[in-house]
């Protein structure tokens, strides 16, 4: 399976989209059509973590003052699940591996996995 989670309106998916050969993917974008439930588990499986996927930049992390609480594992997830900004992004899964975040490394990663 190949799939990629993105924004479009994130000018770094895009750059990144363009970057890496994403032929044979599916494309979901999460704003028009947010991430349910099963693929959520599905990341989770993967990654093993909620906090893993979630994105502490977003400006939502820092206006709700949730850096200043210590959230659990369920918190993570039901906040992954209400509101589409706290998914780190871009996610990408290939075959069993998941790629989360627009680091250099993790981009690296990628490209090598799918060539």
């Amino acid at each position: 399976m190949k799939k990629v989670y993105f924004l479009q309106t994130c000018d770094t998916c895009r750059r990144i989209l363009k970057e890496v050969n994403t032929d044979g993917f599916e494309r979901q974008e999460i704003k028009t059509n947010p991430v349910n439930a099963a693929q959520l588990e599905e990341m989770h499986q993967l990654s093993r973590s909620y906090e893993a996927l979630f994105n502490k930049r977003a400006k939502l992390y820092t206006s709700m003052g949730l850096k200043n609480q210590s959230l659990s594992e369920t918190d993570y997830k039901q906040f992954l699940l209400d509101e589409y900004t706290f998914l780190k992004r871009p996610v990408f899964i290939v075959a069993n591996e998941i790629f989360i975040g627009n680091s250099k490394k993790v981009i690296e990663e990628l490209k090598k996995k799918i060539g």
